[in-house]
């Protein structure tokens, strides 16, 4: 019974793949494939060379952006403020500490000398160099002037440009800096 089965089985699968192989339908089909391979090879054109990028500058950047409406801006808002009379000493010898910026200088320490009420600063310059400094010297590039220490900070005045030929006094502190 088995061998009945195993034979049965067998005719029916080559007679399946048997009639897979048949070439019947697809005449046309071949027909077309041999009449594109017949052609004469053309050649293939190159491609277009790329063209060079332009940079585009947007000189607007400047402007009120096209998406925000428009403000009106009164005249009455904008006044004179009245000018102070603050200005920097430009008569002055600069001091070390003044070739330096204030954003890189940190205060790491104080010293007092025996018998003397002064105490005294110790700044870093950012450069790796430790300077000492006493109330009423000279630090930073905006003229900065040192008008307190603590044990915690050095209080600072800069005179600062207001960007319309004046200058105002803006206050600044360099706070302790703990060394690990």
């Amino acid at each position: 019974m088995k061998r009945i089965i195993f034979t049965t089985a067998l005719v029916v699968l080559f007679g399946g793949v048997g009639g897979c192989s048949s070439n019947a339908g697809f005449d046309d089909l071949q027909a077309f494939v041999k009449e594109v391979k017949a052609r004469p090879k053309k050649r293939i054109e190159p491609l277009p060379e790329p063209k060079a990028y332009q940079a585009f500058s947007y000189s607007t950047a400047n402007r009120r952006s096209p998406f925000a409406p428009p403000q009106e801006l009164k005249l009455a808002q904008i006044e004179d403020k009245p000018k102070s009379n603050v200005k920097p000493d430009f008569d002055r010898p600069p001091e070390l500490l003044e070739s330096f910026p204030i954003g890189s200088m940190s205060m790491v320490g104080t010293i007092n000398k025996d018998g003397e009420t002064t105490l005294y600063a110790l700044v870093n310059d950012g450069q790796g160099g430790i300077h000492r400094v006493r109330k009423g010297q000279y630090m930073g590039k905006n003229h900065g002037r040192v008008v307190s220490i603590s044990d915690t900070g050095v209080d600072i005045v800069e005179i600062v440009s207001d960007g319309q030929g004046g200058w105002f006094e803006r206050p600044r502190t360099l706070g302790l800096k703990e060394v690990n």
